[in-house]
């Protein structure tokens, strides 16, 4: 079992930045997962935004944050990143963190291939 609590989510004005937390609990063998970002917006199917491998080494992203968030994450705090920059209304979702504990494939970045999931975190920005 992994436990996992999104944080940071908030409300920003078009151009800003937001940084997004997951934090990570629950596993004996901890870490030992690749772990992704999400996000839905009203009306809409959940989206990949980025992932990144068990221990940081390989990230992924979605084409339409590619060069403004970056995923990170921190082993010794078991917390993962996400830092938005220039981020546009069409940012303005939920996201969600996820985990993958299926360490044989490569990045995964369907949400049906994650097992574990946060509760989401706010996320709006405003014109």
């Amino acid at each position: 079992q992994v436990q996992l609590e999104e944080s940071g989510g908030g409300l920003v004005q078009a151009g800003g930045s937001l940084r997004l937390s997951c934090a990570t609990s629950g596993r004996t063998f901890s870490n030992y997962y690749h772990m992704g970002w999400f996000r839905q917006a009203p009306g809409k199917e959940r989206e990949f935004v980025a992932a990144i491998s068990w221990n940081g080494g390989y990230t992924v992203y979605a084409d339409s944050v590619k060069g403004r968030f970056t995923i990170s994450r921190d082993n010794t705090k078991n917390t993962m990143y996400l830092q938005m920059n220039s981020l546009k209304p069409e940012d303005t979702a939920v996201y969600y963190c996820a985990a993958d504990l299926n360490l044989g494939r490569v990045l995964a970045t369907t949400s049906h291939e994650y097992e574990y999931w946060g509760q989401g975190t706010q996320v709006t920005v405003s014109s």
